[in-house]
């Protein structure tokens, strides 16, 4: 199974129009500006897409949230500044694993896993934007570095659904 957090055409739109650029802005600013269109993939099947899509906000939060131990891992509704309801990206632990969806398509979800497939593919989606948010002349700090994510041998083989 294969879970993406995918994104591409990331920039910075609304800076200019502002009269900042990313080594100016200041933290909160940059966290709603840095868009980039954004899809949940499962297999290859794209589960939900959104374009200009805030995706430092969302990846900060991932990191902080992925820091969590084991015990106090519950499930997750993107509470952004951007949209008026939270879950515009939601992550839910069902009796088969956890999965990936979005409150826009609130019956598409990507198949349930093990918490280490999940926990790679957001930690690969932190590890992307952290990286790009500095390419873009922005302090990678924007974006903190996540917890490394458990090996697959903790999956106990148990694959997707």
């Amino acid at each position: 199974m294969t879970l993406v957090l995918a994104f591409r055409d990331v920039g910075t739109p609304d800076l200019a129009r502002r009269g900042l650029t990313p080594a100016s802005a200041p933290p909160a600013v940059l966290l709603l500006d840095v868009e980039a269109d954004l899809s949940v993939d499962d297999d290859g099947r794209t589960v939900w897409s959104e374009p200009a899509f805030p995706v430092a906000e969302l990846a900060r939060e991932l990191a902080l949230r992925l820091r969590l131990p084991a015990e106090e891992r519950t499930d997750f509704a993107f509470d952004s500044m951007t949209y008026d309801v939270p879950g515009a990206v939601r992550i839910a632990a069902t009796g088969d694993g956890w999965r990936v969806g979005s409150v826009f398509a609130p019956d598409a979800w990507s198949s349930p896993c093990p918490w280490p497939v999940p926990a790679r593919a957001l930690t690969a989606f932190t590890d992307s934007v952290r990286t790009r948010v500095a390419a873009l002349g922005a302090d990678p700090h924007l974006v903190p570095a996540a917890a490394r994510p458990a090996t697959a041998a903790s999956a106990n083989g148990t694959p997707c659904r």
